[in-house]
């Protein structure tokens, strides 16, 4: 398990959960109960399991295939450190990770 702090997308509240590695983020928002769509039910469809990094942890997670990269320009608020919740999945290099859920469009 490793820990990680999802932050709403107004900044005003956070919430830090226990997390079982090989989880994908956007399942485990889903799992706690935390406000993120998924649409497509992580099946690498849609963007509606945007998320936002600061560059630090960017930097921390796996590389972005090049269908999330075009699935990413559909997002609305999307920065630099975009990525889709769905395709991080939850591995010990990741403990202490915060995601910031974007504003809503």
């Amino acid at each position: 398990m490793v820990t990680l702090t999802f932050v709403s997308s107004d900044g005003k509240e956070s919430r830090t959960v226990k997390a079982p590695i090989g989880i994908s983020l956007m399942k485990l928002a889903h799992f706690e109960g935390i406000d993120v769509e998924g649409a497509c039910g992580g099946n690498l469809a849609c963007s509606t399991c945007h998320m936002i990094f600061s560059e630090a942890d960017f930097a921390r997670l796996p590389q972005m295939g090049t269908d999330e990269d075009d699935l990413l320009d559909l997002a609305p608020n999307v920065t630099a450190t975009s990525r889709l919740g769905c395709q991080i999945t939850v591995s010990p290099e990741l403990d202490g990770l915060t995601i910031h859920l974007p504003p809503a469009p």
